[in-house]
């Protein structure tokens, strides 16, 4: 959850670190600070507030020369939001950020308490400190050793040494560590966005490996202590994706990227005009023998798994199960090696869903993982991976990487259709033309703003929205709902249209505002008469149609017509409109589009 970041041999390390910290807030601003090497010693500064806080605090402190440093920008789980409780923490000789939750801190606590020994926080990080600082006889990378065998839950660390200038050693487990060498020295970060402004190539440090870093050289040994010479990856985006580009928001600028995100991931696997995943090693044997399909994933990734169930189960009649990762494994799953499990993570690194994957594997299924960054976590324990190629997502609510992870559950269903022969080879061509055709009708939607900005704000003053719809439009109603409640903070909620009369028309009230969703043309008879319902007790109707339904203009308050596309393929056109929504809403409201109150983008804890 929390962004990390570390450099060693960089002349301004601390204009290296605000500048990293600054890309990685939208994984928590709680709180910032930084610690560096000056005059042999270390100097520690942090404040409550965003990274904007600490780079005027630490202007404030002069211009010390630094060149070597670690940062932390806050999400705050153990402890509240203070300045004590800001990272990095220091014990003895040990000084150290930390992402992630030590599950058994308040054991430790007591045990080190019984030496004497007291935090002066309430987090868990400080007390991990307190322990590598108490198993510290000298030898870095023993106490270390020694110190995580103790830990138990999530951990990336960065830790300095004070009697070691110029050097830092990370670990991790669960939570993400990327680390490069250049010229300048060396580099870690809990994300990518952190280092790209320095370098395109990086290493993904695996877990329970250490990795020393100076100004000439990473050293990374294995848990046995032998040397390991990392994977290098290479991105394929630059800083200039990582920034704003003339938007007031990234949550704007990534609305707009979506057509060419979607380009980027879908063209790849269109070969002689049929679906292909040659290219990323997913070879048709993935789908063999197969009897049931599981999807696991959290928030808005698990909504793009909802409506590719109703995909596979339209074009391949395989049952379907989509299960939110938090639960899925506290339920005791049934799976087996007829199961083709499928975990969808924008991070590649959601701590519920890796969590999930790896039960999977030990129960025999096959794993599939659509993700967004290269080397993650899930991508590498997965059997296979389907990569999208979204670029940076920065703004916490997420959008262009729904999209893409959409397009490629399109293109699971159509490959397997094809593979065990539900579809012929003519037919899954005209399904990839029309996928490719929706690129053009996302783009035409981009230019709704105005007509979706003049509905925000009748709406934005409302306490409560509810959104309808059913089939494909039900499944992307409740992730129209999750955008506009976790950046508005306006109570809303999804339901099936059709359960309405089963009690949850009891809330509606007059001028409540109602989104409905009516693009499917099998269902759109029974949608309009749920509308028709929820009209007569007084709701403010917000209709969202396709430019063929015939619509009493009394119906609804306001009536947004979607360019002409396949009803298959609506939702992502749809989903453009419900984030234009979400979004000027939150504008309406003057609040913070890309860094909602209490959330952080990467959610790499249970």
């Amino acid at each position: 959850m929390c962004g990390i970041i570390g450099c060693v041999g960089h002349k301004n390390a601390k204009k290296t670190l605000i500048n990293g910290l600054q890309a990685l807030e939208y994984r928590g601003y709680d709180s910032a600070g930084i610690s560096y090497f000056a005059s042999n010693m270390i100097k520690t500064i942090k404040t409550v507030g965003k990274v904007s806080c600490l780079r005027e605090k630490v202007s404030a402190a002069g211009k010390e020369e630094a060149t070597c440093g670690i940062g932390h920008t806050r999400w705050a789980t153990h402890g509240g939001v203070s300045d004590t409780n800001s990272h990095p923490h220091t014990a003895g000789r040990v000084t150290l950020i930390h992402n992630g939750i030590i599950e058994n801190y308040k054991e430790l606590q007591d045990e080190l308490e019984e030496k004497g020994k007291k935090p002066i926080s309430q987090t868990d990080s400080e007390i991990a400190a307190m322990v590598i600082d108490d198993c510290y006889k000298g030898d870095p990378e023993a106490a270390i050793r020694m110190a995580v065998s103790k830990l138990e839950g999530a951990y990336g660390f960065c830790i300095m040494f004070s009697d070691i200038p110029e050097t830092i050693y990370a670990i991790r487990n669960g939570s993400p560590l990327v680390a490069a060498h250049t010229d300048k020295g060396s580099l870690v970060a809990s994300d990518m966005v952190a280092l790209v402004s320095h370098t395109k190539h990086y290493f993904v440090l695996k877990e329970g490996h250490i990795a020393k870093m100076t100004r000439d050289e990473i050293i990374v040994k294995d848990e046995t202590g032998e040397i390991y010479s990392p994977h290098i990856h290479h991105i394929g985006w630059d800083m200039a994706a990582a920034k704003k580009g003339g938007y007031d928001y990234f949550m704007m600028k990534e609305i707009h990227d979506q057509p060419t995100a979607l380009l980027n991931t879908i063209r790849p696997r269109m070969v002689d005009g049929l679906p292909d995943f040659s290219a990323d090693e997913v070879g048709d044997d993935i789908f063999e023998n197969i009897n049931r399909i599981l999807i696991t994933a959290c928030g808005t990734a698990m909504h793009a798994g909802l409506i590719g169930r109703n995909m596979i189960e339209r074009l391949c009649r395989i049952p379907v199960t989509v299960e939110i990762a938090s639960e899925f494994r506290y339920q005791d799953p049934i799976m087996d090696e007829h199961t083709l499990f499928i975990t969808i993570s924008q991070s590649g690194e959601t701590a519920d869903t890796l969590a999930a994957l790896r039960l999977a594997k030990e129960r025999g299924a096959k794993t599939l993982s659509v993700v967004n960054v290269k080397g993650s976590s899930i991508a590498r324990e997965s059997d296979y991976v389907l990569y999208t190629h979204a670029g940076p997502e920065i703004a916490v609510a997420s959008t262009k990487a729904y999209s893409v992870q959409l397009s490629v559950m399109y293109l699971i269903a159509l490959r397997l259709a094809l593979v065990i022969k539900k579809i012929t080879e003519a037919e899954a061509s005209d399904y990839m033309t029309k996928l490719m055709e929706t690129v053009d009708k996302v783009e035409e939607a981009l230019g709704y703003d105005t007509q979706l900005e003049n509905i925000a704000k009748r709406i934005a003053r409302n306490d409560d929205i509810f959104f309808l719809g059913r089939g494909l439009d039900y499944a992307l109603s409740c992730e129209g709902s999750l955008k506009l409640k976790e950046i508005s903070y306006i109570h809303s909620e999804a339901y099936a249209a059709g359960e309405l009369k089963h009690g949850t028309i009891s809330l509606i009230t007059d001028n409540v505002p109602v989104i409905a969703v009516a693009t499917q043309p099998d269902v759109f008879a029974k949608m309009i008469s749920n509308v028709q319902e929820v009209r007569s007790r007084g709701a403010k109707v917000i209709l969202v149609t396709g430019p063929d339904a015939s619509v009493d203009a009394a119906l609804c308050d306001h009536q947004v017509v979607l360019p002409d596309t396949d009803p298959l393929f609506t939702p992502f056109v749809s989903v453009v409109i419900l984030q234009y929504l979400a979004y000027y809403v939150a504008v309406e409201k003057g609040l913070n589009v890309d860094q909602p109150r209490n959330l952080a983008k990467s959610v790499t804890v249970e």
